[in-house]
């Protein structure tokens, strides 16, 4: 699947950098939400290759330049206007939305809505992705092992764990080489290493040491993870796409939305949280679940609009526009 990234990677004009703004925005609200990725929105939006090269990018000759004091060509270096567009948008997702998410996380009815939403992105992107690889038996298989391990991921039960600054530093790594992994979640790895409430509620209150130290962590394992991605992408592309699609078909499991908790505790804080839970079927005759089916659907046909827009072959608009 190759996409536009291409146009982007030095971004020109103010439809440009809007673009990736918004582009940014969406994989901050994605990454958010336990169970969602944010690298489904840059692979759904046409940026994740450009995204891997550009974090690639941070390397020796980088340093000697940012050494030298040679700002301009470290900029066309590491696609640095390319990087602080998708930054801004993630960044302004991330403080702006966290209370916002939190709170619907936490409320039953909401929960559903925002993974019934999240949902139909994720299952267009399976379909909007899949259909561009060259399947043979070794993409199969690398479908079927992806789709495994993100299932397992995404059931392993989430941990108390301390919240001393090594750990948090590795936390942050874990988490964002799954971020930017199609399909498995950083902010669900978090919740594994029981640091998501820590880390969000420190984002929501502005404490910015915690921070800060995640943020340290994450910037050392999306660098070191960037490089083997890009081998991959440029050396096995077909298995590497394939092994991505099956992550996102694994994680669907998690971001069903309708579940019944089986067992449960208190975290830290006292509240209640969700050790074993299992899907179950909707009351089909309820409102609510009119309005989870039109959010499932709306975000199936967003991400089919999106993908025609930038293809102009996307497998469901070219069936109805025939």
């Amino acid at each position: 699947m190759k996409d536009k990234a291409q146009d982007l990677s030095q971004p020109q004009t103010f439809r440009h950098y809007l673009r990736l703004v918004l582009t940014g925005f969406a994989m901050g609200a994605a990454d958010i939400v336990p169970g969602v990725s944010g690298g489904t929105m840059a692979f759904i939006l046409g940026v994740y290759t450009n995204l891997i090269d550009a974090i690639k990018s941070f390397n020796a000759d980088a340093i000697r330049m940012l050494l030298s004091l040679r700002f301009g060509a470290l900029m066309e270096q590491v696609s640095f206007r390319f990087l602080l567009a998708l930054g801004l948008g993630l960044l302004a997702a991330v403080l702006s939305l966290s209370s916002f998410l939190s709170a619907t996380l936490d409320d039953p009815g909401g929960r559903i809505l925002l993974f019934a939403f999240f949902f139909g992105l994720v299952l267009a992107s399976i379909l909007t992705i899949g259909v561009k690889v060259r399947w043979s038996m070794a993409s199969a298989a690398a479908l079927i092992a992806g789709s495994a391990v993100a299932f397992v991921i995404v059931n392993v039960v989430p941990a108390e764990a301390d919240h001393s600054p090594p750990f948090l530093f590795v936390s942050g790594m874990i988490a964002i080489t799954a971020m930017i992994l199609p399909g498995i979640s950083g902010s669900f790895m978090l919740l594994i290493l029981g640091q998501y409430d820590y880390v969000l509620t420190a984002v929501s209150n502005r404490d910015l040491p915690p921070v800060i130290i995640v943020g340290l962590g994450a910037t050392v394992g999306i660098i070191a993870f960037s490089r083997v991605l890009s081998y991959l992408l440029s050396h096995y592309y077909n298995r590497t796409v394939a092994l991505l699609v099956g992550f996102m078909a694994g994680s669907l499991w998690k971001i069903y939305p309708w579940k019944q908790c089986l067992e449960s505790d208190l975290d830290r804080h006292g509240h209640e949280r969700c050790l074993l839970e299992q899907n179950i079927a909707p009351d089909t005759a309820s409102e609510a679940f009119a309005i989870a089916l039109l959010l499932l659907i709306a975000g199936f046909l967003l991400v089919n609009l999106l993908d025609h827009l930038q293809s102009k072959a996307n497998p469901i608009f070219r069936l109805f526009l025939r």
